[in-house]
């Protein structure tokens, strides 16, 4: 009974080495799945598991004696990594700098970015907790500001196209069936957004994706968990960050180019393989400005129980 992503459709196969295991159980206690029993001293494949292993790698990784291989579901001993010291990791007070100090850049200068960053930010956005494995995540990478204008160009076009869907009788149409607060948020913000971004893009103006000199798109498959491409995207800004770089989420692009036959042509024009319930596109630069202060933030609420 496997769990079926866009990669994969097969459980992984958990090989144990008896002669190399102590039977301490780290492994059974860290498989959630129960696909892991202690038997006669050493640890064994349970013939009752909930799904079967789906190749998260936690007992491999755990294994102080490599007695645990898995194979399958696009994971194997190779995929092992030693982590890094903890001495070595940001502290509380270095993370929490870092975090404050994003802000959302939108004004870049021209230089490029350079491929091995462009690199870096793509692998540190992969250690990004991102739900069933192997990740469903997909990321599509816009690496200069010409592909950044072409891009904006034909999404402007295909908002022209669309243009009827913000239309007045369109909307009233609407209205009786996805309420009035959905009624409210295409008077007041999507409409607006459509007029903005195509009447800019006849003056020559990207107010789209701002000419960035990088973009990446975050998106999932069928199949994804709705928050694991925005927690990769999120990773993508803070891997940024600490590489000089300023960034801005658009939340103006994704939910608009996943329904319809004109939404699946641009998706296939730029090999967007799946539409998704959620995505992200985030730019990247150089910043052009200088923020000296930030802006104090809050939650709608905190509950506590």
């Amino acid at each position: 009974m496997a769990i079926p992503t866009s990669r994969t459709r097969e459980n992984a196969e958990i090989h144990i080495d008896e002669l190399l295991c102590t039977g301490c159980g780290r492994c059974v206690e860290v498989c959630k799945d129960f696909s892991l029993l202690l038997r006669g001293g050493h640890a064994a494949v349970s013939d009752t598991p909930i799904f079967g292993c789906i190749g998260c790698g936690h007992c491999m990784a755990i294994c102080p004696e490599d007695a645990i291989a898995i194979h399958g579901r696009l994971l194997s001993p190779d995929d092992l990594l030693q982590l890094p010291p903890r001495h070595q990791a940001a502290n509380f007070a270095q993370l929490f700098t870092l975090m404050q100090r994003r802000r959302s850049i939108r004004e870049f200068t021209d230089q490029p970015i350079a491929p091995e960053l462009v690199e870096k930010i793509l692998f540190a956005s992969q250690t990004a907790p991102m739900g069933l494995p192997p990740s469903d995540v997909n990321v599509l990478v816009l690496d200069s500001r010409e592909k950044n204008r072409a891009f904006a160009g034909d999404y402007a076009t295909y908002l022209q196209n669309m243009r009827w869907f913000v239309s007045s009788w369109f909307l009233a149409i609407m209205r009786p069936l996805w309420g009035k607060n959905n009624d409210a948020m295409f008077r007041n913000f999507v409409r607006p957004l459509f007029d903005t971004y195509i009447g800019y893009m006849k003056r020559g103006v990207n107010v789209i994706n701002y000419d960035a000199p990088l973009a990446m798109y975050f998106y999932g498959s069928p199949f994804a968990d709705p928050a694991d491409p925005l927690v990769a995207a999120t990773y993508s800004m803070l891997a940024a960050e600490a590489l000089g770089l300023g960034t801005c989420m658009l939340g103006g692009i994704h939910p608009l180019i996943q329904n319809g036959r004109k939404a699946r042509r641009l998706r296939e024009k730029y090999q967007i393989k799946f539409p998704s319930r959620e995505g992200l596109l985030v730019i990247f630069g150089y910043p052009a400005v200088t923020y000296q202060k930030g802006i104090r933030r809050t939650f709608a609420s905190i509950t506590r129980l």
